[in-house]
């Protein structure tokens, strides 16, 4: 399982860039709507690939662009319009495409947009065949003039597939009754604000009383803006300011979900792996009595299941990998503490929204709170610094960053963790320490990192 190994175009979710920049410029976005076209009708005659963005301004050009590319290869495009990540994942499967493409860049500013390709069968694309299809993208270099790239014919949007969507997540939790919740939901200007004020209704039978809708007013700029997952804070203060029982609060594609509790904690997805493993244990669900996290989520949520019986794994950071290892291990559920959070049983990827009804129905079935399943959740100190870098030479090869983590290894010992890695989407070193002595964490977190800006800094 090696991350984003020997990949150019593609990160650890996709292709993310500037839009309009390369490798988001319009000839490559071409280029990457001919590649795929030409890999997919390796197998199927006249392929069928379904589109959805997010609400950022370059979505539709950036659709028209790569559409004109998969028709020009011999591909039949449909678009869903704007809605969430996995719900191009659901509809790619069930309605028979051979492929799904979100235009996205999830958490990111407005300036930024993305690509997430995923297969038939709703799960992403593995390595492997990203790697081909940057191939395919040389092999079939575009040949066309894009001076007027921007006005390639837009793709008509099809609203029947959002509301199959919104069908499939309230299919999920049969029975479940917002009814004397007082909920508030921060849709971030994204995604989610299509989908989550129909959906929250409609399981409030038909009702917006006890529901506030907050960052529901896209304007292509605002997406992420000081709201969403990113900044769980937001919905916290709301959350107790409006006296409410429980916080939603979504990134701009919506496949992850952060709460927040009455007293305005932030309920982030090592908690939500706690609350829904326990339960699925309880159930009889958890099969193996394995959950599979990542090696950012905290030592706290380890120790939490332990006591409960349940083992944890640690994937590599992305959702991609988390499921890989899933699969290879037979869990039922695994996450990251970023909120990404799979149910297997339920879907083929994270989804913030699969998540909060999951929480919701956790919260109907026990009467009790997020704060309450939660209790005893001891979580251990953790800083996470970021390191702008100007290009991700291997770590272990710097000697003084070596030295560095070396020594930081060496005091923490068994209380405490180093974890350095680069951003699968971004040009940063993540340095992460955890550890019981919040002095001791803080003083090797910013010893590495002084040592990363040295030998790489921008």
């Amino acid at each position: 399982m090696t991350p984003h190994a020997a990949r150019k175009l593609f990160g650890t979710d996709g292709i993310r860039a500037v839009a309009g920049e390369a490798p988001l410029d319009p000839a490559t976005i071409y280029s990457v709507g001919l590649a795929l076209g030409h890999a997919l009708g390796k197998t199927q005659p006249r392929p069928r690939v379904l589109f959805g963005r997010d609400t950022r301004e370059s979505g539709p050009w950036i659709a028209a662009t790569l559409a004109a590319g998969l028709r020009q290869a011999g591909a039949v495009v449909e678009s869903a319009g704007v809605v969430t990540t996995p719900a191009v994942a659901f509809l790619a499967r069930t309605h028979g495409f051979q492929a799904g493409v979100v235009i996205s860049a999830s958490h990111n500013p407005w300036q930024d947009n993305g690509i997430k390709l995923f297969g038939g069968d709703g799960f992403k694309f593995p390595d492997a065949v990203e790697l081909d299809i940057e191939e395919q993208i040389q092999h079939h270099a575009a040949r066309v003039e894009f001076d007027d790239a921007r006005h390639f014919a837009l793709v008509e949007d099809n609203p029947a597939f959002q509301a199959d969507y919104i069908q499939f997540l309230i299919d999920c939790v049969p029975g479940l009754s917002l009814s004397g919740l007082r909920i508030v939901a921060d849709c971030a200007n994204g995604a989610a604000a299509a989908i989550a004020p129909e959906l929250l209704r409609r399981l409030n039978g038909g009702q917006i009383s006890g529901l506030t809708l907050l960052n529901v007013s896209p304007d292509g700029r605002n997406i992420n803006a000081n709201c969403g997952a990113l900044h769980p804070e937001f919905v916290a203060r709301e959350v107790k300011s409006r006296g409410a029982s429980l916080g939603l609060t979504f990134d701009g594609d919506a496949d992850r979900c952060m709460l927040a509790c009455s007293s305005g904690n932030v309920i982030n997805g090592d908690a939500i792996l706690l609350m829904a493993a326990r339960d699925l244990k309880a159930r009889g669900m958890l099969t193996g009595d394995l959950v599979v996290a990542t090696t950012m989520s905290n030592m706290g949520l380890e120790t939490a299941l332990r006591r409960g019986g349940i083992r944890m794994l640690r994937a590599p950071v992305g959702d991609r990998y988390v499921l890989e290892m899933m699969r290879e291990e037979n869990a039922a559920l695994g996450g990251e503490q970023s909120g990404h959070i799979l149910f297997p049983h339920l879907a083929t990827t994270g989804d913030g929204l699969l998540t909060a009804l999951v929480v919701l129905d956790l919260v109907a079935r026990t009467g009790r709170s997020v704060a309450e399943l939660t209790a005893d959740l001891k979580v251990y100190p953790q800083v996470i610094v970021n390191v702008r870098v100007r290009e991700k030479k291997p770590l272990d090869s710097i000697s003084s960053v070596v030295e560095a983590i070396c020594a930081a290894e060496a005091e923490l010992k068994d209380s405490g963790r180093v974890v350095i890695r680069y951003s699968g989407t971004e040009p940063l070193a993540r340095v992460m320490i955890e550890a019981e002595s919040e002095e001791a964490m803080r003083r090797h977190a910013e010893a590495i990192a002084a040592a990363i800006r040295a030998e790489l800094g921008v």
